[in-house]
């Protein structure tokens, strides 16, 4: 892999719209939380679309879905206020149970064209697994097909959703298109000088995260586990950059 960390891939300019959309409440925290506190801190602007209502991260303290649905909407969005993060849409679509299927599309590219950002993030569609024993949830994979559906061909083109236009909601065009969570990566992020803003924010998960100070232990030993030898924190991308 070409390393992108020195020449700056995300040295865009000052107040780049940035449309972060993936399945459930803590996903980008942990996906690519530092990459957020970066673009938040320099001066960018950040919104999070929450495609489900994160109901079924249940746990003996939280045991109840619809309840812990309420609290995880909190959680995001004290997560988001600790980041800079400027709104969060939910679409509330049932945990565990999101499907790419064209209403949701359809959803999405209206959100994507009344939004109008300049960059969108999601996760890799195609990633079936995790680090160590784990796959990965089909929730994300949802997520991230999606998304992809919807920027190509979608979301540019007339031809598609045409009743959209009707409504006054035009085509966009995105400039970029980041998927986190991937097997496959183009680009890295050095996001070492916001690695303690990014467990900042992910300490508000708490119904998720369990006792605190084994869950900060597991992520500096993660850290130490997935790093790079200069010890750096690094999140990776499949980065697409469209043709203007």
């Amino acid at each position: 892999m070409e390393a992108q960390t020195a020449n700056r891939p995300d040295d865009w300019p000052a107040g780049t719209k940035i449309l972060v959309i993936l399945a459930h409440p803590d996903d980008p925290e942990f996906f690519l939380g530092g990459s957020i506190a970066r673009w938040c801190a320099e001066g960018h602007e950040v919104h999070y679309a929450i495609l489900t209502d994160g109901s079924r991260g249940v746990s003996e303290a939280y045991p109840e879905p619809e309840a812990l649905s309420k609290v995880r909407d909190a959680e995001q969005r004290a997560a988001a206020d600790t980041l800079g993060v400027k709104t969060i849409t939910w679409f509330g679509y049932s945990d565990g149970f999101l499907v790419p299927d064209l209403d949701v599309r359809r959803r999405v590219v209206r959100f994507i064209r009344e939004m109008q950002p300049d960059i969108v993030v999601s996760c890799d569609p195609t990633n079936y697994y995790g680090s160590g024993p784990y796959l990965n949830h089909p929730d994300h994979r949802a997520a991230g097909q999606i998304v992809v559906d919807s920027i190509y061909p979608a979301v540019g083109n007339p031809s598609y959703f045409p009743e959209l236009m009707e409504e006054g909601i035009m085509p966009h065009q995105v400039s970029e298109l980041w998927l986190s969570l991937t097997a496959n990566p183009n680009t890295e992020l050095d996001v070492s000088t916001h690695w303690e803003r990014r467990l900042e924010a992910l300490e508000c998960h708490s119904s998720q995260i369990g006792e605190r100070v084994a869950f900060v232990e597991r992520m500096q030993q993660r850290r130490i586990d997935l790093g790079d030898p200069d010890g750096r924190y690094i999140e990776r991308f499949r980065r697409i950059i469209f043709r203007r």
